[in-house]
C-alpha cells in the first residue's frame, strides 16, 4: 500500500513526495543531534575510565538502530500545533526530541532482560552480548549474572541521558515545564506498562483484554500518543490538541504494537534482525496468543501450554504453535484490528485541526508504522 492510499474506502490525505522527502529530512536531523549527543559522553565516560567504552559504545549502538519513529511523531507534533508566534528554534526542537530514543533504548534493553531475548535489531541483546565480554575478558564470577547487571545499567544509563539531552536541547525554561509533564507521565506509562507485561507473563491480567492493556501502556502511549503530545506541548499548544494527539496516537500506537506482535511471529528474520522463534520461546502473551486460544480446542490450548515459552521448543514444535495461530483466525482477527486501528487514526488526522504539511506528514509516518516489515 503506498503513502497515500488509505485503508478500507477513507478519502486519502495525499501524502505527497514532499511529505515524504520532510519527514527523512527530519530523521536524518534526529541522527545528527543523537550523534552529536554520543560523541560527547563517550568522552566523559574514557576520562573516568576507558573500561567504561563498551558501556557508551552499546548505548551508541541501541540509538543508532531503528526507524526514529518516537522523535518523528514528536517533531510533527510540534509542527502540526506552532502558532504563527512561535519562539523556539527548529534545531532546539530535533534535540528534544531526539532524547525519546534513549528512552526507547532504556525500554528495549531492560524488556529483552525480563524476557531473555537473545537478539535485538540483527546482534546479540545487551545482556547477551555483556555475558560474551565476561568470557572473552576471563572476567571472575557467574558471565550472565555480570551481563544482566551490565544491562540494567546500560538502561538506566540510557534513561539518565534522555533527561540530559532534552535538559540540555536548548528549549526554553518555560517550554521546558510543559513538556516534561509530558515526559513525566510517559516514563511512567512506559515503566508501569513493563511490569503489566511481567505480571501477565506470570498469568495475571488474562485473556485478550490483559493483552490489550498491556500493549497501551508498554508500548502505545510512548511510541505515539505520548510524543505528539510532547511535540504539541512544547509548541505550547492546549488540552484540544493533546485531545486530538490522543485519537490519533492511542489507536496507531495500539496497531504499531500489534504489527510488532504479528512481525515477532511471522516476520523474516533477515528483515527484523530476531528470530521469528523468538517471541514464542520467550512465552510472550500477546493478542495472537490470547485469540488463539479463545478460539481453539483443548488439544490446542494442550499444545500452546507445552509449547509457548519452552525454551527446548525446537523449531519444528515453534512452526505447529504458528500453524495453530493461522489455523483459529487469530492471525487474520490482529490484521484486522491493525487495519481498523490504522483507519481510526488516520481518518483522525485527516480531521485533526493542524497544518496541512504535518497532516500529510503524519498521515505517512501512520502508514510506515502499520504496514512495516521489520
Amino acid at each position: 500500500m503506498t503513502a497515500g492510499a488509505r485503508t478500507r474506502g477513507t478519502t486519502a490525505l495525499p501524502a505527497a513526495p514532499p511529505a515524504a522527502a520532510e519527514v527523512d529530512r527530519v530523521r536524518a536531523a534526529v541522527h545528527i543531534a543523537l550523534t552529536g549527543f554520543l560523541d560527547e559522553q563517550r568522552d566523559v565516560l574514557a576520562a573516568m575510565d576507558p573500561a567504561l567504552l563498551p558501556v557508551a559504545d552499546e548505548v551508541r549502538a541501541l540509538a543508532d538502530g531503528g526507524k526514529r519513529l518516537r522523535p518523528l511523531f514528536a517533531y510533527w507534533g510540534w509542527r502540526a500545533t506552532r502558532g504563527a508566534d512561535a519562539t523556539e528554534d527548529d534545531a532546539a526542537v530535533l534535540r528534544a526530541v531526539a532524547a525519546l530514543e534513549f528512552v526507547h533504548a532504556s525500554a528495549l534493553v531492560h524488556d529483552d532482560v525480563m524476557d531473555g531475548a537473545l537478539t535485538r535489531r540483527g546482534r546479540p541483546a545487551t545482556h547477551v552480548g555483556f555475558a560474551a565480554r565476561h568470557g572473552d575478558g576471563r572476567l571472575a564470577g557467574d558471565g550472565e549474572t555480570f551481563g544482566v547487571g551490565a544491562a540494567i545499567l546500560v538502561g538506566d544509563l540510557a534513561l539518565v541521558w534522555s533527561d540530559e539531552l532534552l535538559r540540555r536541547s536548548g528549549l526554553s525554561p518555560a517550554t521546558l515545564i510543559r513538556a516534561r509533564a509530558v515526559w513525566d507521565t510517559m516514563r511512567t506509562e512506559v515503566t508501569a506498562g513493563q511490569y503489566l507485561d511481567l505480571l501477565r507473563a506470570a498469568g495475571g491480567l488474562p485473556g485478550a483484554q490483559g493483552a490489550l492493556t498491556v500493549a497501551r501502556y508498554k508500548s502505545a502511549g510512548y511510541t505515539v500518543q505520548r510524543p505528539l503530545q510532547l511535540g504539541a506541548a512544547i509548541a505550547g499548544a492546549g488540552r484540544e490538541a493533546a485531545e486530538v494527539c490522543t485519537a490519533i496516537g492511542l489507536p496507531l500506537g495500539e496497531a504499531f504494537q500489534l504489527r510488532d506482535d504479528v512481525l515477532g511471529v511471522f516476520g523474516d528474520p533477515s528483515v527484523t534482525g530476531k528470530s521469528a522463534d523468538d517471541d514464542l520461546r520467550e512465552g510472550k502473551q500477546t493478542l495472537l496468543i490470547a485469540l488463539a486460544e479463545e478460539a481453539t480446542d483443548d488439544a490446542g490450548r494442550r499444545l500452546l501450554a507445552d509449547l509457548l515459552g519452552n525454551p527446548d521448543a525446537s523449531t519444528a514444535d515453534f512452526d505447529a504453535l504458528r500453524s495453530l495461530i493461522e489455523a483459529t483466525g487469530a492471525r487474520a482477527r490482529v490484521e484486522d484490528r491493525i487495519a481498523d486501528r490504522t483507519e481510526l487514526a488516520r481518518t483522525a488526522i485527516a480531521e485533526a485541526p493542524f497544518a496541512e504539511d504535518a497532516r500529510a506528514a503524519l498521515d505517512v509516518l501512520a502508514v510506515a508504522a502499520t504496514t512495516r516489515t521489520a
